[in-house]
């Protein structure tokens, strides 16, 4: 099936082309078939693609413009100041994020999908490539098996939402290669940056496309080289590389990993393997599901996988090595201990199968190996055709596999079964190569295109840009004045990332990487939460604005409500703070340092004047004062809960608190008097800094002379910050400087927790590989 006439090179460039063509094409059509954006009016923004990834990538667009308030240290945007270098690690380090700064703003949605589409495209290239690497054959199967690969069900269905996920995907050929490197003792410098550039653009799926790499190396090494001392050389120079390649990856892994350790802990949950009738629906095309293993990969790969125990061509060695792969993976992903390995030793939140595509991409390596040595026989091909028809009737039992997908998966196998046996007349070839790729694009967008069905369906969705947004965006941005003061895009939220996406300073915030001592500052003053506490919400009370220095808040009607509030740095008079309670309402009160509320004068009421705030964080149904509007509270335990919601200004007895539900266990109503809370804001101001100058990851504020007690930034005390060359003290959860009564200024620097350490390892690791090429190339001049 080779074409020795050729370039070598020019037919894995042509193979790799074709991969990403298919791939676009397949990709492109299953979207336009859902009719989701950007080819209908069907939006695609569910789930962490809409709540997360969009905003994440906006402030990626305004750090490449110069507009983002902070830098790549600290984020001055999201959750009252939190630190970026550990998130732009997760979600945004990958080559093809930046291309969204190419891109008008507004169209970030777009941006994403196009990165998206680009990275799955760049996936099969990749693949195709190594194929081509490990054996010589067919450019044009080579192209198709690569595409294969990229248009698996965990890719079109899970990671086309989590775009960083799909970096993994690129990661296992790209991590092989460099295996294939280390077998032919070849670009021992080039390796170790290749495995920077994985490890860098998503640690989480490039550890475990490490860990599928190194099982193919495996085989790779059992098959090809003889004697111990050889293979172990060649399994040295690939850890060599690995060690490396992860270590430049330092100055970006090593924050993030102790900000992972800082986060505020997620679900804790029990793996429970699946079915084994609902493992193998998952190699039907046109299932969905994000507890199971989406394995599908094409039946034109499937059947050749399947048919590679059967190949008489290849030789029982090969053969046993790699069915035995693959069927061993498989099973690792059922098995406990085996689920944990792959998900460093924690089971993930949402889907528990994330390790798919490395199951998929040997699934393809061993098609290959059997197709690279000759078309299979009617006898193999008969015969795996029976195994996948065995798993499809299996299937049968699960309620995952559907009319379509059994037409889809039994059509495409015929199709298949007889293109590869057809391959074998030199006149239907060409035919019978556009009977597979037919097969595979067909496939691929009805996989693509009935995951749309399943998430929009089930998963919570996110409007893409439009007049709200640009509404709101031009309401944030009159209304700035930062540092002066903060602008929060206000309740109810678009997004969880809110500031990021719309602009402002607010206090929402939602990452794998939200502090935990921010969201517990946050819930112990009322704030409410989602994603069981890594989504944090803005509180819409004027004592917590005056603390964190809210000057303008954005209402749901689109206007901006403004207030004088102290600066960023103010003081607090000498003594202990003491402690948080339970009462959100007394712990606002202690933040501030002032009684700004009271009791209501009878249950349920508050006296005429004051502004009702009701706190019931389990509620999960509307409530409103009897002669009110009705407020909805979010409340669904414990991956919700309800933020203190504003009720109205109470005219006395007729504004009794009404629920439209039975009552919590837990509430409490609480009265804000006005004028007490101007006086303790006036306070404030008067003992606050006269000046503070804000930079990308620090604050200078000089205070008035004789200043005593305790200065506090409202900024979360995240690990990281020091003041005055210290460590920097906490006051109930905010940053915090010890006053002595001489101080005058106050400068606070803000660096991730394990930058230096990780700076230092990454230009160790750099000076090893600069050695490695100078020698080389000192060799090779020799």
């Amino acid at each position: 099936m080779s074409t020795p006439h050729r370039s070598p090179r020019r037919l894995s460039l042509a193979g790799s082309a074709l991969a990403a063509l298919l791939t676009v094409v397949a990709v492109g059509a299953g979207d336009a078939v859902a009719r989701v954006f950007p080819y209908g009016p069907r939006h695609r923004s569910i789930n962490d693609l809409g709540n997360q990834f969009v905003p994440f990538h906006a402030h990626l667009w305004d750090l490449l413009h110069g507009r983002a308030e902070g830098g790549l240290l600290f984020n001055w945007q999201s959750g009252y100041g939190t630190s970026f270098l550990p998130d732009l690690g997760t979600y945004l380090a990958s080559p093809f994020a930046v291309l969204v700064g190419l891109f008008p703003r507004a169209d970030t949605d777009l941006a994403v999908y196009v990165v998206t589409v680009l990275k799955t495209a760049a996936a099969a290239a990749a693949m195709t490539w190594l194929l081509r690497t490990q054996r010589r054959g067919a450019w044009w199967a080579a192209g198709l098996l690569g595409a294969s690969y990229a248009l698996c069900g965990w890719s079109v269905i899970e990671a086309s939402y989590n775009p960083m996920w799909l970096d993994g995907l690129i990661a296992f050929p790209l991590l092989c290669l460099t295996g294939e490197w280390a077998l032919r003792g070849r670009r021992l410098a080039a390796a170790p940056l290749v495995v920077a550039v994985c490890w860098t653009a998503n640690f989480y799926t490039a550890y475990m496309a490490t860990l599928g790499a190194a099982l193919v190396l495996l085989v790779r090494v059992a098959l090809t080289r003889e004697g111990v001392r050889t293979r172990a050389a060649v399994i040295g120079r690939a850890a060599g590389t690995t060690v490396l390649g992860i270590a430049l990856a330092a100055p970006v892994l090593a924050p993030l990993f102790l900000s992972s350790g800082q986060a505020y802990p997620g679900w804790v949950r029990e793996f429970r393997p699946v079915s084994w009738a609902d493992l193998f629906a998952r190699l039907l095309p046109a299932t969905y599901s994000f507890s199971s293993p989406a394995v599908f990969v094409g039946t034109g790969t499937l059947l050749l996988a399947a048919a590679l125990p059967f190949h008489r061509a290849v030789p029982a060695r090969t053969r046993l090595a790699w069915a035995g792969l693959t069927a061993a993976v498989a099973l690792s992903l059922q098995w406990a201990p085996t689920h944990l390995a792959w998900h460093l030793f924690a089971t993930p939140n949402g889907s528990p199968y994330r390790q798919t595509f490395v199951l998929a991409g040997i699934a393809v390596i061993a098609a290959w190996a059997g197709l690279s040595a000759g078309l299979p026989g009617r006898r193999a091909l008969a015969a795996g055709a029976g195994l996948l028809a065995a798993a499809a009737l299996w299937a049968a039992a699960s309620p995952l596999v559907t009319t379509w997908g059994y037409v889809l998966f039994c059509g495409g196998l015929a199709a298949a079964a007889a293109a590869w046996w057809a391959l074998r007349h030199r006149r239907l070839a060409l035919p019978a190569a556009a009977v597979l790729a037919a097969v595979l694009v067909g496939q691929g967008a009805a996989t693509t295109a009935y995951g749309h069905r399943g998430k929009l369906g089930g998963l919570d969705d996110y409007p893409s840009w439009g007049r709200a947004h640009t509404a709101r965006a031009a309401a944030l941005a009159g209304a700035g004045g930062w540092p002066a003061y903060r602008t929060d895009p206000g309740r109810p939220a678009l997004t969880g990332n809110d500031p990021m996406l719309l602009g402002g300073e607010g206090g929402s915030y939602y990452s794998s990487h939200t502090p935990e001592v921010f969201t517990r500052t946050m819930a112990a003053l009322g704030a409410g939460w989602t994603s069981r506490g890594r989504n944090v919400q803005s509180i819409d009370s004027p004592v917590t604005d005056a603390v964190f220095s809210v000057g303008a808040r954005l209402r749901p009607d689109g206007t901006v409500r403004r207030a004088e509030v102290p600066p960023l740095v103010t003081t607090r008079p000498p003594g202990a703070p003491g402690a948080y309670g339970d009462s959100p309402f007394a712990n606002q009160e202690l933040l501030l340092g002032a009684r700004v509320y009271e009791d209501p004068v009878a249950p349920g009421v508050c006296r005429a004047g004051t502004e009702a705030y009701l706190w019931a964080p389990e509620y999960n149904a509307t409530a409103r004062l009897a002669d009110g509007p009705a407020f909805r509270l979010n409340g669904s335990a414990p991956r919700n809960r309800a933020a203190v919601q504003p009720m109205g200004v109470s005219r006395g007895g007729s504004s009794a608190l009404v629920f439209d539900q039975a009552a919590p266990a837990r509430w409490a109503l609480s009265c804000l008097d006005r004028g007490r809370l101007d006086t303790a804001v006036a306070g404030l101001r008067a003992t606050a800094a006269s000046s503070v100058t804000v930079g990308s990851a620090r604050v200078r504020a000089v205070l008035p002379p004789g200043s005593t007690g305790t200065a506090v930034l409202s900024v979360p005390a995240i690990a990281g910050w020091t003041c005055n060359d210290r460590p920097a003290a906490a006051h109930l959860g905010l940053v915090a400087v010890p006053l002595d009564g001489r101080t005058t200024v106050v400068d606070c620097a803000f660096r991730p927790p394990g930058l230096l350490p990780g700076a230092a390892a990454g230009a160790l690791a750099l000076a090893v590989v600069l050695g490695l090429a100078l020698a080389r190339g000192g060799r090779q001049r020799t």
